[in-house]
C-alpha cells in the first residue's frame, strides 16, 4: 500500500490524481493543511511501526514538515522504510540535505515547478507510470496555475480548472479528472462544466468589484500593503487588486474565519514568501500564506481597522489626466491636495502649497510616490479647475 500526503489545494489534488493513475486503488491519499501534515505523517509512522506493510511507500508532496517529524522520517528510512518528499517551495530547500527529500523551485529553463509536475516526472522517471499525454497536459495546467504562469501565457484554461476545483466536491473533482486524464484525447471541459464555469465567472466578477471598494492601504515593515478581508476567490481577487493598485508592494487577504492570511504580489522585487515565513508560513515569491497568528492579526487586521479605503481614480476626465503637461491633481481623505507637474525634465510634487524637494524622472514615479505616501486618488475635472483658479497667481 502506497501512502500520499499532500496539500489540499489544486496542486495537491493534482498529485492525488497522478498517484491514482500510477497506482490505481493501491494507494491511500490524504489531503492536508500546513497545520495538519506533521500529525498525519507521525500517525502513519506510528501505525507502520506496529504493523509494517511490505512494499509500502510514503510520499509527501507540496508540504514541508517540522524538525521533529523530519528526524522521524530519517529514522523511518534508516530502519528500512521507504519515503520521498517532493516540494517546490523555497522555504523547504533546507530539506535537500536528506536523501529522501527533493525540493526544486525551478527548472533549468527558468520555468517554476509545482508539486504535481515534480511528482509526475518522478513517477515517469522511476518507471512507476507510463507517460500519458492527457495527464501531462493536465499536470501542466496545474503547474501554470500554481505558479501564476497562466497569466503570462494568457492560459484561461488553467485558471478555469482551479475555478472548477472549488465548484465541485473534492471527491467529484478527483473522480472526473482521474477518468478524463486517462483518455487519448486533449484535455477539455464538458458542456455541463462550461455552463457551471460561466455562472461562476459572473459571480466572481461581482465579488471582486465589491471587494475593490473595501481595500485599505498601510505600511507593514516598510512595505506598502493593500489589505482586504475576504473568505472566497483569493486568487482572482489578488490578481485583480494587483493590477488595479500596481503601486502597492503586495496584497494581503485576511480570512478571519479560516484564520489565514494570503499574500500576493505582481512585482519581481518583492518576495512574499519571506513575509509569510515571519509568521510561520511560506510559499512562493509571488504567492504565499501563513496562519493568522496574534502578530499577523495585529499587523493586518487590528492596526488597519480604522483606515478608510482610498477612492477610485476619476475615470471620465478631459483635463485632469495622467501625464498632462499642465499638471495633474490628486487628493486624499485627509484633505491633502497633491499637484504633480513637470519642470526642467523632472516631475515635482506640490503638497498643500509646498513643493517637495524630491523630484522624479517620470510621471509614473511621481504618481507612485503620491499614492503610496498619501493614499491619494486622481481628482475629478471640477476639483482640478478649482485648484488651478485658486493657485493661478502662483503658477
Amino acid at each position: 500500500m502506497h501512502h500520499l500526503f499532500t496539500h489540499n489545494d489544486l496542486d495537491g489534488v493534482g498529485c492525488g490524481i497522478v498517484a491514482r493513475c500510477a497506482f490505481g486503488d493501491n494507494i491511500e491519499v490524504r489531503y492536508n493543511s500546513v497545520q495538519s501534515i506533521d500529525s498525519q505523517v507521525s500517525r502513519f509512522m506510528d501505525v507502520y511501526k506496529e504493523k509494517p506493510k511490505k512494499g509500502g511507500f510514503l510520499f509527501i508532496t507540496d508540504l514541508s514538515v517540522s524538525e521533529e517529524v523530519e528526524g522521524r522520517i530519517g529514522r523511518f528510512v534508516q530502519n528500512g522504510g521507504k519515503a520521498r518528499l517532493l516540494d517546490h517551495h523555497k522555504t523547504s530547500l533546507p530539506l535537500n540535505r536528506h536523501p529522501w527529500a527533493s525540493v526544486q523551485v525551478a527548472y533549468d529553463d527558468g520555468r517554476q515547478t509545482s508539486a504535481s509536475s515534480l511528482f509526475y516526472e518522478y513517477l515517469v522517471q522511476h518507471r512507476l507510470l507510463q507517460p500519458m499525454p492527457t495527464l501531462a497536459q493536465f499536470v501542466e495546467l496545474v503547474r501554470q496555475y500554481d505558479t501564476w504562469e497562466w497569466e503570462k501565457h494568457d492560459n484561461a484554461t488553467a485558471k478555469r480548472l482551479n475555478d472548477l476545483f472549488f465548484l465541485l466536491s473534492l471527491d467529484e473533482f478527483e473522480d472526473r479528472m482521474t477518468e478524463r486524464v486517462q483518455r487519448e484525447e486533449p484535455f477539455a471541459f464538458t458542456e455541463f462544466e462550461e455552463k457551471l464555469l460561466a455562472l461562476e465567472e459572473g459571480k466572481i466578477e461581482r465579488y471582486v468589484r465589491r471587494k475593490k471598494r473595501e481595500l485599505v492601504q498601510t505600511f507593514v515593515s516598510e512595505r506598502c500593503v493593500g489589505v482586504v478581508h475576504a473568505e472566497s476567490y483569493h486568487s482572482e481577487l489578488s490578481h485583480e487588486l494587483g493590477k488595479t493598485f500596481p503601486y502597492l508592494d503586495y496584497i494581503a487577504i485576511v480570512n478571519v474565519g479560516g484564520k489565514k492570511l494570503s499574500l500576493r504580489t505582481i512585482h519581481d522585487d518583492v518576495d512574499v514568501s519571506s513575509v509569510a515565513a515571519a509568521y510561520g508560513g511560506g510559499g512562493h515569491a509571488k504567492a504565499a500564506g501563513c496562519p493568522l497568528t496574534d502578530d499577523a492579526f495585529r499587523a493586518y487586521a487590528v492596526e488597519p481597522f480604522a483606515l478608510d479605503p482610498p477612492r477610485p481614480d476619476a475615470e471620465r476626465n478631459e483635463y485632469n489626466v495622467r501625464g498632462s503637461e499642465y499638471g495633474v491633481l490628486y487628493e486624499n481623505r485627509g484633505g491633502d491636495e497633491l499637484f504633480l507637474f513637470p519642470a526642467e525634465d523632472r516631475w515635482h510634487i506640490d503638497a498643500n502649497g509646498e513643493t517637495s524637494e524630491s523630484a522624479f524622472d517620470s510621471f509614473e514615479a511621481a504618481e507612485r510616490f503620491a499614492k503610496r505616501r498619501y493614499a491619494a486618488w486622481l481628482s475629478k475635472d471640477d476639483a482640478f479647475v478649482q485648484y488651478l483658479l485658486r493657485n493661478a497667481s502662483n503658477r
